[in-house]
């Protein structure tokens, strides 16, 4: 399948994207961001795993959650009482 684009902003990252690495292939600088993009989303923690850290991190420092509204502890404390 061919890849036709005809954004100049496009071009002009490639270009950009061209002189920092040195590479000569528009192609092969296409290839290249994509793929390390695809491996740096690949190995980015999940947020359902960042959540449990944190739920951990913060039940190790002693906050309990009772469910409840927040919103008037919190309005308390900006003096918007």
């Amino acid at each position: 399948m061919t890849l036709y684009i005809k954004d100049p902003a496009v071009d002009t990252l490639v270009e950009q994207y061209l002189a920092v690495t040195g590479l000569t292939s528009k192609t092969e600088a296409v290839r290249r961001a994509l793929s390390d993009q695809l491996k740096m989303l690949a190995n980015q923690e999940k947020l359902p795993d960042r959540l449990a850290k944190l739920q951990h991190r913060a039940t190790e420092a002693g906050f309990v959650s009772t469910g409840g509204d927040l919103k008037p502890f919190f309005d308390e404390q900006w003096g918007e009482s």
